[in-house]
């Protein structure tokens, strides 16, 4: 998934994506440095967990700290000077966010790394130790941040043109006494709405009736009859806090007969994994057109006074009419 801001931000598509970033104006024929970080250490009792494999994810108590390491590698084909550092995020909007700059906040305050620079030859990488440690007062809850490599070029003497390439992994810290909180979710309405492109989307909504975030992986399939279709795979990498619900998106990536089909979803985040069944009919009807021209409401503001107006008199010939009648007097019978 793409985000735009000041910065290109982007999540990547696999099971459990690390967070990437590049902030960057280009010159022509200038290339983005290529470098890489990820994750090599996993806790034991985390090692079936697909999230835990690309992201720092862990419960501690206050006062608690651990150890983690991060592999930077440069993959361009010069030298480059690296730097490293541990930046805020936030989950705003269904979506693990993140700021433009440096912008910290109290969990990448915990966060020590072993260095804050490398210089690495072209292929050449290394492993940078990670510390986290807990103050003894810290605050019951889960915290977001992101450890960063960073490269940053020099001014060009075209021009005032700085290119930033940074790449990072995602932190998930869970913060309280005793053990780590429960993780689960349940799925709402399945629906397919109309896709960016040709094919449709079918949406699942999903709550997070846990304690800890969630990001949602899955998959989807579709019977009709003897035709099966999929399986497709969460197109959108949704991120869902405690209490909240998020709109999970999975595009149908086929052409498919028109008609009423079955559908099953499989949904997880971690090890935590939910089943949902229900019917779309395809193809997806076009919402209906509504003109927002200046000229159409116009119109439409006139037609409403005019109706407004026809009613008023209505209402006023109808109690004079019954007015007149009381007043009028009445024939006598003989």
């Amino acid at each position: 998934m793409l985000l735009a801001s000041v910065a290109l931000v982007a999540f990547g598509a696999s099971a459990a994506p690390a967070v990437a970033a590049r902030e960057q104006r280009y010159e022509p024929g200038d290339d983005p440095a290529a470098i890489n970080l990820q994750l090599l250490d996993i806790p034991a009792k985390r090692a079936e967990d697909p999230r835990a494999r690309v992201y720092i994810i862990d419960h501690l108590n206050p006062g608690a700290m651990i150890s983690r390491r991060v592999e930077v590698r440069n993959d361009s084909p010069v030298a480059q000077k690296i730097e490293l550092y541990a930046g805020a995020a936030s989950v705003e909007n269904s979506a693990f966010t993140i700021p433009d700059d440096r912008t910290g906040n109290e969990l990448s305050g915990w966060i020590k790394l072993k260095t804050p620079a490398v210089e690495l030859a072209p292929g050449e990488r290394e492993p940078i130790a990670v510390d986290i440690t807990v103050p003894r007062n810290a605050s019951k809850g889960e915290r977001y941040a992101a450890i960063w490599a960073q490269v940053t070029s020099g001014t060009k003497q075209s021009g005032n043109v700085v290119q930033v390439h940074r790449v990072g992994v995602r932190v998930y810290l869970d913060i309280g006494p005793g053990g780590e909180p429960p993780t689960d979710f349940r799925i709402g309405d399945l629906a397919a709405e109309r896709g960016i492109g040709e094919f449709p989307v079918v949406t699942a909504n999903v709550t997070n009736t846990g304690e800890r975030a969630l990001d949602m992986t899955g998959r989807l399939t579709l019977n009709k009859g003897a035709v099966e279709a999929g399986p497709f795979k969460v197109t959108n990498g949704v991120t869902i806090l405690p209490g909240q619900s998020g709109k999970v998106r999975i595009e149908v990536n086929q052409a498919l007969p028109a008609g009423v089909w079955d559908v099953q979803v499989l949904l997880a985040s971690g090890l935590v994994e939910r089943k949902a069944q229900g019917q779309i009919t395809l193809p997806v009807a076009a919402p209906m057109a509504v003109d927002k021209s200046p000229r159409a409401v116009w119109l439409a503001y006139a037609t409403g006074i005019a109706a407004l107006l026809v009613l008023v008199v209505l209402v006023g010939w109808y109690l004079a009419r019954r007015q007149r009648t009381r007043l009028t007097p009445g024939r006598r019978l003989g």
